[in-house]
């Protein structure tokens, strides 16, 4: 039988013979063995019956017939069926010309039929065998060019090239059989990156390990793109290093999304001026240099004029566009200023603009020599300003008030200079506004507010004044309640609401942040347990971690104090960290979120989007969920590049099986766009604002009388 043929379908052999008996002979040998024989008598019959049958061994008994076995292998479907021809005894003249034609094999006269059926089962058997091959090859071959993936291997002796035809088409060469070597890839790479790749594999090859590494590539055409190359060493059977195999994918995809990613986390997306982030780091590298350097740095606080009335009056988006040209403008004045310092001191820090948020704009000056050149810098600005912007068909004249602070006389710290400059600003608008104001160290009241409110925080928690607030996070889909993310609010009898992020940073710096937190994580899980005894639907209510809270060596454990004083399972916790907090000390993260997720609490990864945001870290942190930055979905159904991300967190999300949850959804059209990419849960103002706890009790009785 022909089990060993894999059984996957009878064989079918052609005979081609005028000679009925040789046929009959051939049919009375094959048949009894599970193969279908169809007959020939001469070539125009064999070649129909070729093509209807597609026959998986053709055997000619006419060993002269060199042209019909020519014309069966020019046929496509013929091209790999094994051709058994018959010649006379010691005709070597016939053999060579039959295998010219292309016979695979030949039997002598008189046939031995008993060993010929032995060697066609071999030949079925080696055909079943090299078309596995050449599928599993084609498999892998589709696999690669869907993952835009190549494989190679070199030889360390001949340093001949082995690599597969997408490899040739990562690199931009040609795809005819004509072998590459090793001296083209390289050819192919980015000057800049040729040196970092030849050391690496020759690192490799000289040491027996592995290295990977990402590269550019320029092609035919000039584009440029990004490739991750890995490989490792063979070793020969004396175990010396015999060859290079490895893979060579693209990745321009990716590192454009982790530029788009890193390039936000430092930048405004509105003006693409440096965001807050950026200006401290650039501020203290600059008081770093201006230290050695013995000379003086200046930080200039820039606050628009009544832009509320603008917002109100004309609506955000001329409102959006007035921000974007004052950046221009802002850009252009410290660049006329920085050219003038380096001009004169090739050597100088240069000088920046960021935006920090909403119409508050901060400066750098980064060496001047007297204060007074901080002071022409802002009338320059101020005349800049003064100048009409025209917006939409609207003609606009917008006043700014500057606070303009020195170092090292004003300090020589980040945060203190930060805030010496926000009180000068606050002195330029209460002196009339439109002006700037150096500052003076009589410029306390923000201080004063600030010890105000830390006194008053104090006692908060004892009088009741603070509270909590729950945000419902809901399936995308159904719009089903999930659960609820838990925000302190501050009601104080005087002061009224006081927002959290006043309130938060005095905590923070006060030393009062531990003992609020321990009130937010308390209440929380009582207010789980209430409505599980309720009998409303189980659900995570998430509660926001502070740095310092994180930080803290013990936060594993009061987390699990909370948990089982309220009797809830460690799964209806949810527990929202900040990117900035991982960042700030990698190894101590982990650690951190390692002991909670031992408790069981799940982690989620808060205000995704706005810090590095790297596929790398993703990977190391142990987190179950990431939310998209509001401000992402804010602009999604107006700004390409917001979309863009939000669907590349979404996409990476699911990637890693994390869940995805999209912040500040506010319209329809925002939840359809979450939707379309197959965002998992969602909340925002669109569904419901934060809300009391007995509100937040009303929506889940509300869906449990829907169900």
């Amino acid at each position: 039988m022909w089990e060993s043929l894999g059984a996957r379908k009878q064989p079918v052999i052609l005979v081609v013979d005028p000679n009925v008996a040789f046929r009959m002979m051939a049919r009375s040998t094959f048949e009894p063995l599970g193969a279908s024989v169809v007959e020939g008598a001469d070539a125009r019959g064999a070649l129909r019956a070729a093509e209807r049958h597609r026959p998986d061994l053709v055997l000619l008994g006419e060993s002269e017939d060199f042209e019909l076995c020519e014309q069966l292998r020019r046929r496509s479907e013929s091209r790999t069926t094994a051709v058994v021809t018959v010649t006379e005894r010691d005709d070597v003249d016939s053999i060579r010309r039959a295998y010219d034609a292309g016979a695979t094999d030949f039997v002598t006269r008189p046939v031995n039929w008993l060993l010929l059926s032995h060697r066609v089962r071999y030949m079925l058997r080696m055909r079943d065998v090299l078309a596995d091959l050449r599928r599993s090859q084609e498999r892998l071959a589709h696999a690669q060019r869907i993952a835009r993936m190549g494989s190679w291997e070199i030889d360390l002796e001949t340093r001949g090239l082995d690599c597969s035809p997408e490899l040739r088409r990562l690199l931009g060469v040609s795809e005819g059989r004509a072998p590459i070597t090793p001296e083209q890839v390289l050819a192919c790479t980015d000057e800049g990156d040729r040196d970092a790749l030849l050391r690496a594999a020759e690192r490799a090859a000289r040491e027996g390990g592995r290295f990977a590494l990402d590269h550019r590539v320029v092609m035919p055409d000039g584009d440029e793109r990004w490739i991750h190359t890995q490989g490792e060493v063979g070793l020969d059977e004396g175990g010396s290093p015999a060859f290079l195999v490895g893979t060579s994918q693209d990745v321009t995809e990716r590192k454009q999304a982790e530029a788009q990613i890193r390039f936000l986390a430092y930048h405004d997306g509105l003006t693409h001026l440096p965001n807050r982030r950026s200006f401290r780091e650039r501020l203290k590298h600059a008081l770093s240099t201006a230290k050695r350097r013995d000379a003086r740095v200046a930080v200039i606080f820039l606050d628009l004029d009544h832009f509320k009335r603008i917002n109100d009056t004309f609506g955000h988006q001329v409102g959006d566009l007035l921000l974007q040209q004052v950046a221009g403008r802002l850009s252009h004045c410290v660049r006329e200023s920085d050219c003038v310092s380096r001009t004169l001191d090739p050597d100088a820090a240069p000088s920046t603009v960021s935006r920090l948020g909403g119409d508050e704009f901060m400066l750098l000056l980064g060496e001047i020599g007297e204060a007074q050149e901080a002071a022409q810098v802002a009338r320059r600005l101020l005349k800049a300003l003064a100048k009409p912007f025209t917006l939409s068909g609207h003609e606009l004249v917008m006043g700014a008030s500057l606070g303009i602070t020195i170092a090292p006389e004003d300090g020589d710290d980040v945060g203190v200079l930060l805030r010496n400059a926000d009180a000068a600003m606050y002195h330029a608008k209460q002196a009339g506004r439109n002006t700037y104001k150096f500052y003076e160290h009589s410029m306390n009241e923000v201080a004063r507010r600030r010890l105000r409110l830390e006194g008053e925080l104090r006692r908060a928690v004892e009088r009741g004044e603070l509270e909590l607030h729950y945000q419902p996070k809901v399936d995308v889909e159904s719009l089903r309640i999930l659960g609820f993310e838990a925000l302190l609010r501050w009601e104080h009898p005087t002061l009224g609401r006081v927002p959290p992020n006043e309130f938060i940073p005095v905590a923070e710096e006060g030393g009062l942040i531990s003992g609020i937190g321990e009130f937010v994580l308390q209440t929380a899980c009582r207010q789980a347990r209430a409505w599980r005894e309720e009998g409303l639907s189980p659900l995570r209510v998430a509660v926001n971690l502070s740095p310092h809270q994180f930080k803290e060596e013990g936060i594993a454990d009061r987390v699990a104090r909370a948990l089982a004083a309220n009797s809830v399972s460690p799964r209806y916790l949810d527990l929202e960290i900040t990117e900035s907090t991982l960042m700030e000390n990698e190894a101590l993260a982990v650690a951190a979120m390692e002991r909670l997720k031992r408790i069981g609490v799940t982690v989620s990864l808060d205000d995704f989007g706005t810090g590095y945001s790297s596929l790398s870290y993703l990977k190391r942190f142990p987190v179950d969920a990431v939310k998209i930055d509001r401000s992402f979905i804010r602009d999604c159904q107006t700004d390409a590049d917001d979309a863009a991300l939000a669907a590349a967190i979404i996409s990476m999300g699911r990637t890693l099986n994390l869940r995805v949850v999209a912040e500040g959804v506010e319209t329809e059209e925002q939840l359809a766009f979450l939707r379309e990419h197959r965002c998992h849960e969602m909340q925002g103002y669109l569904f419901s604002p934060p809300v009391p706890a007995a509100e937040a009790t009303a929506m889940l009785r509300e869906q449990r009388g829907r169900d």
